[in-house]
Formats: C-alpha cells, sequence, structure tokens
C-alpha cells in the first residue's frame, strides 16, 4: 500500500487526526487538510491517488471541491464523507465521479474496505496504463535515418485514411509494425485489428478463416465459425504474408475489397463488412503474377497505397537507436537492471550483414541481455560467427602491400585476442604469451591498443597477478 497516497480535507480536527491514524497504520501515506481551499492547493501539490473529502464544510463545500478535483484530475478517487447529507447531496456527488459515500461516525472496518476497493481500481488503471505504453512502445517505428522519417511521414499521411495499403519489405524489418502504426493513429483505432497470417493457414482452411463457415459446410465443421473479415467489421484487418494466398482465396479476397461483401462456406447469404485493408509481403508480387501465381487484378487493387519497409542494411545509422531501444523495452518488461554495449560491439553490429533484419537484431539483444554476466556487453558475449567476421573485416590481405605491414598488423590482432583471452590481464597475458611484461606493455602502447578502464585496471591487473 505504499505507493497508494491519501488525502483527507475535513474541517473537524479529530476526524483528521483518527482517519489518519487508522490508514497510516494500513501502510498507506496520508495528508491532511483543514479546508475546502488549502485541500485544493495541497491536491496540486502532492497529485493523491485517493481523497476523503468532507460534504459540509465552511467556505468552499464538498461538493465544489469535488467538481474542482475532479477537473485538475479525473483519475483520482474521491470518497465523500458526511454526518448529516441527504440523497440529493449522494446523487449529485455520484454523478460528479465520487467513488462512494461513507457516513459519519465512520466505521473502522468500512473505511479500510472503502479504501482497499478504491486502492485496486486505481492499482488495476495503472497497472493497463503500464500494459498499454509498454505494448505502445513494441509497436514503435524507430530510427532516425532518412529512410525512416520518410516511411513516418508517409504513414502518418496514410492513416488518416480509409485506403488499402500494401506493405513490401524483406522478411524481418518489421511490416507488421507499420501496419499497427497506421491503425494506432486511424480513425479506426478503438475498434479491432485483426491479424492474419496467409502463410500459415493450409490451403484447404483459409476460406473459412477469412470468410467463416455454417455448421456442417464439411467435415470438421462441428459449428457456425464467424471468419476474419466479419470478426474486423468497422475494424481494420491485416493480411501479413498476403502473396501466400491460394488462387481461390485471392478471388473471394479481390470481392470483398471490390463489393465489401463476404459469404461464409455453406452459406447463400451475402454479408456487408466494413473493413480498412492493410497487406504485407516479403514476395515480389509482380513476378508472382508473371508466373501466374498471384492474379494482377488483386494486385492493382492492393497497391492503392505501395509501402515499402526498408532493410537494416539501408539504415545502419539506425543500430545504436535500436539496440538503446530494445534495452529499454527488455529491461522494463523484464524487471531488470539496464546493459549497455560497448562501442565495438556497436561497430561490429553496424558491419555485420543482418539477414534477418531487425527482428534477428532484436532478438540478439534479448539474448544478449539475458546471457551475458556483466553490465556492459563486450565482443566475446557475441556469437562467434560475429567474432570471426570482426576478425575478418579487421585483417584483410587485399589491403597490406608489404611484408613488415603483415608482420604489424599480425602481431596487433595476436596481442589484442590475447589481451580479451585472459579478460585483459596484463601479466597473465605476458606470461602466457611468453613476452616480457615491459615488451608487452610497449607493443600495446604502440599498435594503439585500447584496454578497459585505461591505465589504473592495467596497473591492478599487474598488482593482482603478482600477488
Amino acid at each position: 500500500m505504499e505507493d497508494i497516497k491519501i488525502l483527507v480535507i475535513d474541517d473537524e480536527k479529530n476526524i483528521l487526526e483518527s482517519i489518519k491514524m487508522v490508514l497510516t497504520y494500513e501502510n498507506y501515506k496520508v495528508e491532511t487538510a483543514g479546508s475546502g481551499l488549502d485541500g485544493i492547493d495541497l491536491f496540486k501539490l502532492i497529485n493523491p491517488d485517493i481523497v476523503l473529502l468532507d460534504v459540509k464544510m465552511p467556505g468552499f463545500n464538498g461538493l465544489e471541491v469535488l467538481r474542482n478535483l475532479k477537473e485538475l484530475n479525473p483519475f483520482s478517487e474521491i470518497i465523500m464523507i458526511s454526518g448529516h447529507s441527504g440523497i440529493e447531496e449522494a446523487v449529485e456527488a455520484s454523478r460528479l465521479g465520487a467513488f462512494d459515500f461513507l457516513e459519519k461516525p465512520i466505521a473502522r472496518d468500512k473505511l479500510i474496505l472503502t479504501i482497499r476497493n478504491a486502492s485496486e481500481k486505481i492499482n488495476l488503471l495503472k497497472e493497463n496504463y503500464t500494459l498499454k505504453t509498454i505494448s505502445e512502445r513494441k509497436y514503435q517505428l524507430i530510427g532516425n535515418s532518412s529512410k525512416m522519417q520518410e516511411l513516418r511521414l508517409t504513414v502518418n499521411k496514410v492513416a488518416k485514411t480509409n485506403s488499402i495499403v500494401l506493405i513490401t519489405g524483406d522478411s524481418g524489418t518489421g511490416k507488421e509494425l507499420i501496419a499497427r502504426s497506421i491503425f494506432m493513429n486511424s480513425s479506426r483505432n478503438k475498434r479491432k485489428f485483426v491479424q492474419v497470417n496467409c502463410a500459415a493457414i493450409p490451403d484447404e482452411l483459409i476460406e473459412s478463416e477469412l470468410f467463416g463457415h455454417e455448421k456442417g459446410s464439411f467435415t470438421g465443421a462441428y459449428e457456425k465459425k464467424i471468419g476474419k473479415f466479419e470478426n474486423a467489421h468497422n475494424g481494420t484487418i491485416f493480411l501479413d504474408e498476403v502473396g501466400d494466398l491460394s488462387l481461390k482465396a485471392q478471388a473471394k479476397v479481390l470481392r470483398v475489397l471490390e463489393e465489401g461483401e463476404i459469404q461464409r462456406v455453406g452459406s447463400p447469404e451475402i454479408r456487408k463488412v466494413d473493413v480498412r485493408v492493410i497487406a504485407a509481403t516479403n514476395k515480389d508480387l509482380k513476378e508472382e503474377i508473371r508466373k501466374g501465381a498471384f492474379r494482377e487484378d488483386l494486385f492493382f487493387r492492393l497497391n492503392v497505397v505501395p509501402l515499402r519497409s526498408p532493410a537494416l542494411k539501408e539504415r545502419t545509422e539506425d543500430i545504436p537507436i535500436l539496440i538503446d531501444h530494445f534495452i529499454n523495452y527488455f529491461s522494463e518488461e523484464n524487471n531488470f537492471k539496464p546493459k549497455t554495449f560497448s562501442p565495438r560491439v556497436i561497430d561490429i553490429f553496424k558491419q555485420y550483414e543482418w539477414k534477418g533484419n531487425v527482428r534477428e537484431l532484436r532478438n540478439l539483444v534479448e539474448r544478449l541481455l539475458i546471457m551475458s554476466m556483466d553490465n556492459v556487453i563486450r565482443e566475446l558475449d557475441l556469437p562467434e560467427n560475429m567474432q570471426v567476421l570482426e576478425k575478418k573485416a579487421a585483417f584483410s590481405f587485399g589491403s597490406i602491400a608489404l611484408w613488415k605491414d603483415f608482420k604489424k598488423e599480425s602481431e596487433k590482432i595476436f596481442i589484442e585476442e590475447k589481451l580479451k583471452q585472459f579478460n585483459f590481464n596484463i601479466a597473465r597475458t605476458a606470461r602466457e604469451i611468453d613476452l616480457p611484461r615491459s615488451n608487452l606493455y610497449k607493443k600495446i602502447e604502440s599498435y594503439d591498443i585500447i584496454l578497459p578502464g585505461g591505465s589504473e585496471a592495467d596497473e591492478e591487473s599487474l598488482h593482482s597477478e603478482d600477488e
């Protein structure tokens, strides 16, 4: 109960003191005010979750104070208290948004029960708000690159219309995020967002899934089923991987787009639906049309507003921002302390070929946050294939012309790798590679090898080994 703040407003000092004593004992944070005006001022200062408010007070009465408090914060729960109030006042208080009404003298058990009920409602609202915030953050379009700025601008324009949108792009680039962003910024955002993965539904069931079926219309149809289009009525349907629809299902989708009509499998009845359609695919639909696998007329109906989701390799400058976003998201979702990624790891991420695009980056960040024992993610924490990539990128035979340069570069890489292997402990590294410690220091300095923590860290490792 420590996170619930309570304000008591009453002109009777003994009432203030007794209520504060009871609620403080129950571990609530309680403040008091002796008049309506003082209560309003204190409310502005502490923004309490619950207010116990006397109806009859000199000057500013309780109903006037209630009206003011609800204007300041409509989410605070106001509990009215009075020793001689009528039904009219109770009705008016309820109309103004009061949570409950307590009569004086206030029974201790009744007071505690009412406060607990109000607290449960407040905690539920806070939890829902937090979940909503996390959900919205999950579907944010992250990035400051020119491609992402252009994409967000187009999304904002398209969202305000009911036009059909076709999103194309490689797997993992965030096509679903674009679809949800369009939905959340549209006039239909209070209605349903129905997502259909066309590639995950067998051909023989896709019509039933999209348009529904009647009981007994085919083997296994034991009861009537409402289809996705009908379920999304007045809302938005997202046809993900639309390029995987069968030609038969494509014909029915085309009918919905042209006529706004659906027909359940096994039913003669035609039903009207009002649905905003957003489709996405990682296939080249023009190539699919050439092969006869996709209807050209459906493509033209879907391609009203084309949007392309850029690959991660086209916006590598967004990688540090994406990493920070995923760190904050996963840390909040899993309730653990955020970690940081070293500059070297971020450089490796920028050079890496992300075949899975943002999805692959997201999954790797989550894995590193969970598996790494340190607060800083370093190169040694990365999968082996990424570490190998960095070695190859750092050492290219084609860029070296002279033997002395080759020797210098290979020696530098050798020392760097051995330092990492022995956690940058200078004394141990020198001993393991059979090189005098003073010589190792000179080579580190001549090759400009950066050590974690700087020179002090080097000295600490030296002393620890000598001991």
